[in-house]
Order: structure tokens, then C-alpha cells, then sequence
């Protein structure tokens, strides 16, 4: 069953995060948008997403709290998702490329507009794998909200055989946080070179977030 399926992950990730030897890096690039209550659209890989709803709950905490939105897919697993990140304080949004793809555009701009941050798997929920969807440049273009690029890495860790190399750390593993400066996307910028700007941005991020925990 879904709830029981987000609980059981939700009880891993609690147990699992304060073992981790954490290293945050490039916090100062968000810092100011908290400080000012801005909204902020982050970014990552489909198969970095298991730790980012503890982190952002331990992060977020010293600075007032966020508000925080995660896109979920209308599929089993999305439910598992919504489950899984709410027992963090985060909420869903649910919708994909594939199914419910406007609406969810739109419920994510309110939300923005609303003044809440969003997080966004730009390659979910099917991939291709480390491809950026669409969806993403054209959200930031309209709202004008900028997308920070993230990722996690962890050392040692599993990658599950799944399409997106599902990362899952080791107990007591070196881990980083790698946060990206923000990217604006200007509403008459094309959006193919925008969603390769994006793309390009999160790679770099997860390729020095990697290359943190295995220095």
C-alpha cells in the first residue's frame, strides 16, 4: 500500500540522515531569497530525491521555515512521493508530462505567486534520465521565479536498478548538498536553449556533488 510504503521510507530517511556526514555547499546563493520570503523553483535529478525533503526540513528550519511544494506524478509512486515528503512539512502538487501536465503548470504557479518554493524533478517521472522536461523553463519563464539547480551525493551508496540509478546512501556515508546559483529565464528566451541551460546547470551540480563525497 502507498502509506505504508511513504511511512516505511519517511522511518529510513529519519534514521538514515544524522548518520550522514553532511556537507552543504553554496547556500549563500539562496540565503538571499529566504531572507526576503522570495519564492524559489529547485532543481535535481529524479534519482537524487530521497534525502531533499529531510534536508530541506533541517535547512529551512533556521531561517522561519518554507513553504515547500513537490511535483508528483499521478501514479502509485506519486502517491508514495505525497505521502513520503509530508511527513517532512512538505506538500504535493501532482501532475506530469504525461498526465495532468497543464494543470499542474498552472497549481504550480499559484502556488509560486503564493509565495511558496517548489521542487521539481525535471526528468520524472519516466526520464529519459537526466533530461529536462518542457515543463520547467517554461514554469520559470511565466512566473519569472528563478530555478535553482541541486543535488545530493552520498559515498558509499546503492543505485538501485531503476531508470533513474535511484541513489540510497550507507549508513554513516560522506554526503553533499551542492546548491547552484540561480538562473533567471526571461519569458522571450528560447525555450530549447533554456531547458539546455537548466539541464547543463544540473549537471554541473551533481557532477561536483559527486566528485565532494569521493574526494
Amino acid at each position: 500500500m502507498p502509506v505504508v510504503a511513504a511511512m516505511m521510507a519517511a522511518a529510513v530517511v529519519r534514521a538514515l540522515g544524522p548518520s550522514l556526514r553532511l556537507r552543504v555547499i553554496g547556500l549563500d546563493a539562496v540565503l538571499p531569497a529566504w531572507d526576503a520570503r522570495r519564492p524559489l523553483i529547485y532543481a535535481l535529478w529524479h534519482g537524487r530525491l530521497l534525502m531533499i525533503p529531510w534536508l530541506s526540513a533541517r535547512l529551512t528550519a533556521t531561517h522561519g521555515g518554507r513553504n515547500i511544494r513537490v511535483l508528483a506524478s499521478h501514479s502509485r509512486d506519486g502517491e508514495i512521493v505525497a505521502g513520503f515528503v509530508r511527513s517532512f512539512g512538505l506538500q504535493t502538487i501532482f501532475g506530469s508530462s504525461s498526465r495532468g501536465g497543464a494543470a499542474a503548470l498552472r497549481a504550480l504557479a499559484g502556488a509560486l505567486r503564493a509565495g511558496d518554493d517548489v521542487v521539481v524533478a525535471p526528468d520524472g517521472p519516466r526520464g529519459p534520465r537526466h533530461r529536462v522536461q518542457p515543463g520547467l523553463p517554461a514554469l520559470a519563464a511565466m512566473t519569472g521565479v528563478p530555478v535553482v539547480p541541486i543535488a545530493f551525493a552520498a559515498y558509499p551508496a546503492r543505485r538501485l536498478a531503476t531508470w533513474d540509478a535511484f541513489v540510497v546512501p550507507a549508513p554513516f556515508a560522506r554526503s553533499a548538498l551542492v546548491i547552484g546559483a540561480p538562473l533567471v529565464i526571461a519569458r522571450d528566451e528560447v525555450r530549447d536553449a533554456a531547458r539546455l541551460r537548466v539541464e547543463q546547470a544540473i549537471e554541473a551540480v551533481t557532477a561536483a556533488a559527486d566528485a565532494t563525497v569521493r574526494a
